[in-house]
């Protein structure tokens, strides 16, 4: 009888002691472990960071950051933290959080355009992944990728095609690089350098036209007329004659890219500058911008006319009045220039 009961009581302390182990792994595996009373939290894990630094970014939003750090060491997690973007969602448990951590780095939707500079787009970029502008710029001007590739320092902007593309947040500056560069011969496809080769321009060309049509109107039903306008120009022999060449000729020569010109002035034509179109009987360097897609594909796909000029509408704010003769172009551009001047606008 004594036997029995002692049996029964160490029966007992081993139900009780299964349940307590039962309760631990629960709370420690299969419990809920987040802290945030939103639907979901957003971390960032920069490339290179280890256990400890990670839980500093993690332990706020967890009810139990021991118990996490439990599960992460015992399913190895602490030895392969992996940088990333990584959406949790609330009442995760830790095993969960940890499978999240492990295997689902989410993309983001990167997204860029009408940059004036590789210096913009590096900046621009930079907000939206890892890498930084200093290294973003590094790469974008890295001598020798420009030349292996076809480019020049000043046309290596027509490479980055501006859209919406997926990325990993921890995405390096070269590895964005190599997918622009992708994306850009993906973007030129045997039917638009078909199309170019037509024309009399290059792919490269084509986008510093393009760049030109970019800023003299932003209505996009218009950019073919004024993207015709220029190629009747260039076909003809003409100079391109372009005020926004030489303001950003203006802008260069002074190294400052903050300034804004509203009005060019006959002694701006003056200033020597291979983007001066109005000295330099030739494209520019390259583009002054970077052009939307249908600015590029304006140009491809130029309206034929026979315009040679064109001025702003001050009837019709936004668009443009074209004109055949330079008679007929400066009535229109006469009234353009008594509506300004009424504006007071000096510069």
């Amino acid at each position: 009888m004594y036997i029995k009961r002692i049996l029964l009581i160490i029966a007992l302390i081993g139900l009780i002691a299964g349940g307590l182990f039962a309760y631990y792994v629960y709370q420690a595996v299969f419990s809920p472990n987040t802290n945030f009373e939103t639907e979901t939290a957003t971390v960032y894990i920069p490339s290179g960071t280890t256990y400890p630094e990670l839980r500093k970014i993690i332990h706020p939003l967890l009810k139990n950051p021991s118990n996490f750090d439990k599960i992460a060491n015992k399913k190895g997690y602490t030895n392969k933290v992996k940088a990333g973007r990584y959406i949790l969602k609330k009442g995760l448990n830790n095993n969960e959080l940890v499978d999240l951590l492990r295997s689902k780095n989410t993309p983001i939707q990167l997204s860029f355009n009408n940059q004036e500079r590789l210096e913009n787009l590096a900046g621009r970029i930079a907000q939206q992944i890892e890498a930084d502008s200093l290294s973003l710029i590094q790469a974008f001007k890295e001598e020798s990728f420009i030349n292996e590739n076809g480019f020049t320092i000043d046309n290596a902007l027509a490479m980055y095609v501006p859209n919406k593309y997926e990325f990993f947040w921890n995405t390096s500056a070269e590895q964005f690089r190599a997918r622009m560069l992708k994306e850009y011969k993906r973007f030129w496809s045997d039917n638009r350098k078909e199309k170019a080769k037509s024309i009399g321009l290059t792919p490269v060309q084509v986008t510093t036209v393009a760049s030109i049509v970019q800023k003299e109107t932003a209505k996009v039903d218009e950019r073919p007329r004024v993207a015709g306008v220029y190629m009747n120009r260039y076909k003809n022999g003409w100079k391109l004659d372009a005020d926004p060449t030489v303001i950003f000729a203006i802008k260069k020569h002074r190294n400052d890219w903050d300034v804004v010109i509203k009005r060019v002035l006959y002694k701006d034509l003056e200033l020597d500058s291979p983007y001066n179109t109005y000295k330099y009987n030739s494209l520019p360097p390259g583009p002054i911008t970077m052009p939307d897609i249908s600015s590029i594909d304006a140009v491809l796909n130029y309206e034929k006319h026979d315009y040679y000029f064109f001025v702003a509408n001050v009837e019709n704010f936004g668009y443009h009045k074209f004109a055949k003769t330079m008679a007929q172009h400066n009535r229109n551009k006469k009234q353009y220039v008594n509506w300004i001047n009424k504006q007071g606008v000096k510069r």
